[in-house]
């Protein structure tokens, strides 16, 4: 790496479709215990944040609504 710098330019990228296919196919599944971790995560800060900064009371919860 102490020669001189060469710079590259791309001109054509060639994929063939069935490899395409599987790699969108292969991340449209990664995708999905991604979105289940971050689900989780935010479910924990939401619950954390809540209960340092008072959630307030549930007793809504509990009473008998009437009308």
């Amino acid at each position: 790496m102490n020669g001189p710098e060469e710079r590259v330019t791309i001109v054509d990228l060639r994929i063939p479709f069935f490899r395409l296919v599987f790699f969108f196919v292969k991340a449209a599944l990664a995708a999905i215990p991604a979105a289940i971790i971050l689900f989780v995560l935010l479910m924990l800060g939401t619950a954390v944040l809540a209960a340092i900064l008072g959630a307030g009371n549930f007793d809504f919860s509990f009473r008998r609504w009437t009308m």
